[in-house]
């Protein structure tokens, strides 16, 4: 038998941890709302596509999809869905105008912005907007969560939750906490009638107890990084003396496909994220390589990067391969590989990469490699000895530095100023209506915008200097309007609390089966 059809030992799980802020209503360019239509064209849509198509062909177990209760909200959205329905014809729009283009740009010769380089692009581009177009008028108007479901109830995808907002839970008043958690996971099962038995927690971060809380909650196992665990993710190992497990990621894999400081989509055949036509807003460019200036890339060349595609999916099956072997070796017993990433690097940020996601999980079981779920792994015995963790996250240095550090010493004052006002004024609110008969829809918006204040994006932006003015904007816009509406509450002026309440529930209304009675008290 040759090397690459031998069985080999243990199993391979790819998990996906899709997230992005709340954009809806705040902003469109450079950042806002079109970062989710982008991310929306360019990953969830052909990545959907890509599980449909191998799910038809009865292939199960194919990832652990983490989906964050604020991108389903966002996706299931009618004013975001409406949105990207115009996007979407706006992209194709663009991809027109390239393909006629006739004037001249001042581009040097053989560059991706020259009049005829453009053309081609437009075409081929055209043809990609269309069926894009096609795609979600017919299954994505209704929003994402049927198609998720469908994938869910026939074993290709193992869903993966997470708290409401995103927030960064080891900081996190501990009621507020155990409130966007239950909330969280109640918002996946009514969505997609799964409520998740595992989380990706926001940014893989992790303090002492925190297992307790996700074992009271239902959740039986989570993702940390790999230096969690020392670097020992062979097996999902339970925690502090509970049976809830951490699962680890493989650095050492998942750093091939997408690291600091390399990885495959900075290939120079693969298109180029940074480099924009000014004219279109569309990405004509190749990598073409390191320090090569945007003015001077090469146009991308379709054929070219598909070849360097089978190039990565055949290295990556053959470290797979090899890690699996080793680490079995190591341990004594089959081993489990995880391979984690954000979703949004498959097409957002990776234009190829949805099509090396579908090669991979078609050459992975030819090569004789077992993939599966997070889920399949507990139930096939990949399990260690237990272990305990130390506080950390999957950001820089692995600990929380980029959402506790002295970048964002006043993003943590503020959350911690703003969470302490509305759990006050929410606890008088439900005290004086007794034991609280309805929903009381002015605590519900204070608990909202708290949520979306202490979203773990505003300091991460802000740490990584990337649209730090907007992360501070928004952190700010929404403490304010978790101010004001307590204000008026504290006041004893209940109908201006409503009238606001009612105001900030137009912009942010997700979320809509939040009950503030359900808070710990």
């Amino acid at each position: 038998m040759s090397r690459s059809t031998q069985t080999v030992p243990g199993q391979f799980s790819l998990v996906l941890h899709t997230h992005l802020p709340w954009l809806a209503h705040h902003g469109r360019w450079p950042v806002g709302e079109e970062w989710l239509y982008q991310s929306w064209a360019a990953s969830y849509l052909p990545l959907m596509r890509v599980l449909r198509t191998l799910a038809a062909e009865n292939r199960r177990g194919l990832v652990t999809l983490g989906m964050t209760p604020v991108v389903a909200a966002q996706l299931d959205d009618p004013y975001c869905l409406d949105g990207m329905h115009r996007w979407l014809a706006n992209w194709q729009l663009r991809a027109l105008e390239a393909a006629t283009m006739h004037t001249a740009t001042g581009a040097a010769a053989g560059t991706a912005s020259t009049p005829e380089a453009l053309r081609r692009f437009g075409i081929r581009e055209y043809a990609e907007a269309e069926q894009a177009l096609d795609d979600f008028a017919a299954r994505w108007r209704h929003g994402a969560s049927p198609l998720l479901r469908e994938l869910i109830d026939c074993g290709a995808v193992e869903l993966l939750g997470g708290p409401l907002a995103h927030p960064f839970q080891p900081l996190l008043n501990p009621r507020l906490r155990e409130f966007a958690l239950r909330e969280g996971l109640a918002d996946a099962g009514a969505r997609l009638g799964h409520t998740p038995t595992g989380i990706w927690a926001p940014e893989c971060a992790y303090a002492p107890g925190m297992e307790r809380d996700y074992a009271a909650a239902g959740i039986g196992h989570f993702m940390v990084d790999g230096p969690s665990l020392h670097g020992d993710t062979a097996l999902g190992r339970p925690v502090a003396g509970t049976d809830v497990v951490a699962f680890g990621r493989d650095l050492k894999v998942s750093y091939r496909v997408w690291s600091p400081k390399s990885g495959y989509p900075g290939n120079a055949a693969y298109r180029d994220f940074h480099t924009f036509d000014h004219l279109t807003g569309l990405k004509p460019a190749r990598v073409t390589g390191r320090g090569v200036d945007s003015e001077a890339k090469a146009p991308y060349d379709p054929d070219r990067a598909d070849r360097v595609i089978d190039t990565h999916v055949a290295d990556f099956v053959e470290l797979v391969r090899d890690r699996l072997v080793s680490e079995s070796r190591r341990i004594g017993r089959p081993a489990h590989v995880v391979a984690a990433f954000d979703t949004e690097l498959f097409g957002h940020w990776w234009y190829e990469g949805p099509i090396w996601l579908e090669r991979l999980l078609r050459a992975l079981p030819e090569a004789g490699i077992r993939i599966g779920t997070l889920n399949d792994a507990l139930g096939g015995g990949f399990v260690g000895a237990g272990v305990d963790l130390p506080p950390s996250s999957w950001g820089s240095g692995k600990d929380w530095q980029v959402w506790a550090g002295p970048k964002v010493a006043d993003l943590v004052a503020l959350n911690t100023e703003v969470v302490d006002t509305a759990l006050g004024c929410v606890d008088k609110a439900l005290s004086q209506t007794g034991a609280a008969p309805t929903r009381d829809p002015v605590a519900d918006q204070i608990l909202r915008e708290t949520l979306l204040t202490v979203s773990s994006d505003w300091p991460f932006m802000v740490s990584k200097d990337s649209a730090a003015d907007y992360a501070r904007y928004r952190a700010h816009l929404h403490a304010h309007a978790t101010r004001e509406i307590a204000d008026a509450l504290a006041g004893g002026h209940r109908e201006a609390a409503v009238r606001l309440a009612a105001n900030w529930n137009r912009a942010d209304g997700l979320f809509g089966a939040l009950d503030a009675r359900r808070l710990p008290r």
